[in-house]
């Protein structure tokens, strides 16, 4: 853990250095898709690094990269920390290669993966609703957070 952490700092350092958030924040404002447009592209990336990674390192290395574009765009941190959790947590067990699936299967090796991702597809479907609706309506994020 200790590791991921040092590399994220280096990565960090690296990343102020070259003004990589800033490049980054000006093309994905610049492709003209809107703001939920590069949410979704934001999103996609996700799922797709969820297949590869494990989920503190892919939020701890992303996050420096992404929350320029995000507070650029008008969008809500507490909301947006919210919203990045439950799809990184989706990547981690949508197919083809969800790790969680992988976690599953070790432990229960008499199981195919079919089956482990046939019983897995219920969650994908209400996390993916459960995102819906915390897009459409980002106040349920952020209204506890708020009155505080």
């Amino acid at each position: 853990m200790f590791t991921v952490l040092i590399g994220a700092l280096l990565f960090g350092y690296f990343l102020t250095v070259t003004q990589v958030p800033q490049k980054v924040t000006e093309f994905l404002t610049g492709l003209g898709v809107g703001p939920y447009g590069v949410l979704a592209l934001i999103m996609l990336m996700y799922l797709a690094l969820g297949c590869l990674m494990d989920a503190m390192a892919m939020i701890i290395l992303t996050v420096p990269i992404i929350f320029p574009v995000v507070t650029a765009l008008g969008f809500d941190p507490i909301w947006f920390g919210v919203i990045i959790v439950m799809t990184v947590e989706l990547g981690l067990i949508h197919p083809p290669v969800g790790m969680n699936v992988f976690v599953i299967k070790s432990v229960i090796k008499d199981v195919k993966f079919s089956t482990i991702f046939a019983g897995v597809l219920p969650f994908i479907v209400t996390d993916l609703i459960r995102l819906v609706i915390l897009i459409v309506f980002p106040i349920i994020a952020t209204f506890l957070p708020g009155r505080m």
